[in-house]
């Protein structure tokens, strides 16, 4: 008949506060319940695994329930202690044990005549039932019998159990401010006791020992929808708080919070705070979970025209990237973000060239080289000079999911411009993301593009810059000198090889120092020239060729050095064709360093 009477007042019983039947079915010999999701109370308090704050919560849930039940009901549950509360998937703690649950309205009540029959029981009935059995139920308020074994239930929650009749009324580890209100709970007589209602009632005054933000929130999250804006602005700080302690339940968080918050963040308008709270509970969710409860509201938000709802999602985007694959950010998040890079607002614009630090390892190849890289350089002649500067530093951070093929190009392009922006922090940045590239560059192009590049910058007018390009220089230098001992001392034929030509080059011999060196180069030039003279001189003006004799009488000394006698040409020396010009011609075989187009090299670095 207990069981029976349970499964009837489960049915019947329709309230939050008891546990849900989702199904029974009864044989000759069993019973069998299907309930939601729960687990004993005692699991937990036994153990002592929950905090104040989630204890003082739990026993407002049930102080609402049994207020329910005597007031609305006028009913007496008879059963209440520890073993007969449970907790759902939420935290949320709900009543059970209906076992001899009997409304005051019926003269048969399965309580009268088998209340003695639940195991246990004898502990937890108060001391008139002890003494006049359970008829005396009728005697006296209807909420007696509960008041008292609710006081019970205070008492055993704190303290992690119940040792017998010694521990009624003993305050031990109960909270000082709900220490009065309990004692009037299990007071001895009857008509003395506090009601489970106005336990309640004086537990929620402000101040109280049910005032709390956890109990407030409980409250106040299944309303979130129908809240003001300043009432939802309210609640969402106070929310934000209790989220920030230890002491609330993620249970509760998870399975009742978190479907508020994304309820009012995708229909309800609650906005980025709504959000924040939404990617600070997701934090406590399995990679299932996520999938299924947070991945496709945010591929969806990522579609909304809301400015400051972007912002907030591309601000935590490093919360949510790793839960995200690769075929999602590419398919459905990164086309809805691109739409950023172009917005009207500044803000917008900034932030989604930071949040391309975060999703970048998500894209593919061709989406990194190809979209991103077109978005980027219309961000690096933004004319905001914070989004120049991020771009800048953008790229560099980036510059190794760059295609290897056209990284260089892209790179030496992009910093080069941004070398020359007129925003100081935007130079910097250029300087500062060439010396974190430099192994990307080929060292030819470090030193035929970089360094031409970064050489102005030695004289910047701000000395942050000027600083910074001399390190900025220095590493590239190092990098040109290692490559340059690597190579070969020449690629010219060996003298061996041409000992034998005619056409030979004449090296200068070094001369001691720099400028020595210098001048050693020049003339040595010059002498290789005149070594490489053969034949005659070609004819005057007026066609005469002037001796040996009056050549050398006409060439004046230098300097006071006698002259050199002029050689004469042997018999067989070939005689040169005379031609109409006028220029001199010397022989086909040329010098090598007159091959060199000095010139040629001097125009580009000046570009």
């Amino acid at each position: 008949p207990l069981a029976k009477n349970a499964v009837r007042k489960l049915r019947t019983l329709r309230h939050p506060g008891v546990v849900k039947v989702l199904d029974a079915v009864e044989t000759d010999q069993l019973i069998y319940i299907a309930t939601e999701r729960i687990a004993p109370l005692t699991w937990s308090t036994k153990r002592k695994a929950l905090s104040e704050e989630s204890l003082k919560w739990g026993l407002h849930n049930v102080a609402k329930t049994l207020k329910f039940i005597n007031d609305e009901a006028t009913s007496v549950h008879g059963n209440i202690r520890a073993s007969s509360i449970y907790t759902t998937e939420s935290g949320e703690w709900k009543i059970g044990g209906l076992d001899i649950l009997s409304s005051m309205k019926e003269d048969d009540a399965i309580m009268f005549s088998h209340g003695s029959l639940v195991p246990d029981i004898g502990r937890y009935t108060p001391p008139e039932i002890a003494s006049g059995g359970w008829d005396s139920v009728r005697r006296n308020p209807t909420h007696a019998v509960d008041s008292f074994q609710y006081g019970i239930l205070i008492s055993e929650v704190f303290n992690g159990g119940f040792s017998g009749t010694d521990q009624v009324g003993s305050t031990k580890s109960v909270p000082a401010k709900m220490q009065t209100s309990y004692k009037r709970l299990t007071h001895a007589v009857p008509k003395m006791r506090l009601s489970v209602g106005h336990f309640l009632e004086q537990g929620t005054r402000s101040g109280s020992f049910f005032d709390t933000p956890l109990i407030q929130l409980s409250d106040g999250i299944e309303n979130l929808g129908l809240k003001s804006e300043a009432e939802k602005d309210v609640f969402l700080t106070e929310l934000e708080r209790v989220a920030e302690s230890d002491d609330f339940p993620e249970d509760f968080f998870k399975v009742k919070v978190l479907p508020e918050l994304l309820k009012a963040v995708e229909f309800g308008g609650g906005g980025p705070k709504s959000f924040g709270l939404v990617m600070r509970i997701s934090t406590k969710l399995s990679e299932e979970e996520y999938e299924a409860q947070i991945t496709p509201v945010i591929v969806r938000l990522f579609a909304s025209p809301d400015r400051a709802l972007r912002v907030c999602l591309l601000d935590n985007l490093p919360l949510m990237i790793d839960h995200l694959n690769q075929k999602t950010v590419t398919d459905k998040i990164f086309p809805q973000m691109v739409t950023g890079f172009g917005d009207l607002a500044p803000v917008v614009r900034e932030q989604t060239v930071k949040a391309v630090l975060t999703i970048v390892p998500k894209l593919s190849d061709r989406v990194i080289n190809g979209e991103l890289l077109r978005h980027l350089a219309k961000t690096a002649n933004d004319e905001q000079p914070g989004i120049r500067t991020n771009t800048t530093i953008c790229l560099g951070k980036i510059a190794r999911n760059l295609g290897a093929s056209s990284r260089a190009k892209v790179l030496s392009a992009a910093f080069s411009r941004s070398l020359r922006d007129p925003f100081v922090h935007g130079r910097n940045a250029a300087l500062m993301a060439l010396a974190a590239t430099a192994e990307l560059f080929p060292e030819d192009e470090c030193a035929t593009k970089m360094l031409p590049a970064i050489c102005p910058s030695l004289v910047d007018k701000e000395k942050m810059i000027r600083d910074q390009a001399n390190k900025t220089m220095n590493i590239y230098l190092e990098r040109i000198r290692k490559y340059g001992q690597s190579l070969p001392e020449t690629v010219q034929p060996s003298p061996e090889a041409g000992a034998g030509s005619q056409s030979s080059t004449r090296m200068g011999t070094p001369q001691p120092g720099a400028g020595g060196q210098w001048m050693g180069w020049a003339v040595s030039s010059f002498t290789n020239k005149i070594s490489s003279a053969k034949g005659e001189i070609q004819p005057n003006g007026d066609g005469t060729a002037p001796s040996p004799l009056e050549r050398s009488n006409s060439t004046p000394p230098a300097n006071g050095i006698p002259a050199r006698p002029a050689p004469q040409p042997a018999p067989s020396a070939p005689v040169v064709p005379q031609v109409s010009s006028g220029l001199r011609h010397v022989s086909n075989s040329t010098s090598a360093a007159e091959e060199e187009d000095f010139g040629a090299d001097w125009g580009e670095m000046d570009e």
